[in-house]
């Protein structure tokens, strides 16, 4: 990570009094959010930001009671589509950061909704062109 700027490091932790004793840790860069795992042997994912579509932020009642929620991240990535940052503490802060830091590396990179949708229900052949939304085979005559 020597050419990016670490925004917000957040560690998953067990649910009752908020103890972060699990081996998880969230770290939202400029460019990506990564995901490590583990303690004798470590995963480590990543997701792009401009490749997120998505970002909710739940939080039940025993979350709220210790200060922690869970942020739900979609994005269009093969290994991790959907990412259930769970138990965090400064869950809203998290999504706050995450959601402006994805919105500057669009602007960034210049990307257009339409650049950032794929594989939709009209996309038949990868192109996301109008023969995917009007097709004449489904007209009648």
């Amino acid at each position: 990570m020597e050419d990016t700027k670490v925004i917000i490091k957040e560690r998953k932790r067990w649910l009752f009094f908020g103890l972060p004793f699990t081996f998880t840790t969230y770290t939202l860069t400029d460019k990506k959010l990564l995901i490590n795992k583990g303690f004798f042997s470590s995963v480590e994912d990543e997701i792009l930001l401009y490749r997120v579509v998505d970002i909710t932020l739940k939080r039940g009642l025993m979350q709220k009671l210790f200060g922690l929620g869970t942020v739900v991240i979609h994005a269009q990535d093969k290994t991790t589509p959907i990412l259930n940052a769970k138990n965090i503490r400064n869950s809203h802060e998290f999504k706050e950061l995450l959601s402006n830091q994805v919105e500057s590396e669009k602007s960034r990179l210049r990307m257009r909704k339409g650049e950032i949708i794929a594989d939709g229900p009209y996309d038949h052949d990868g192109f996301g062109d109008f023969d995917d939304v009007y097709d004449s085979s489904d007209s009648e005559i």
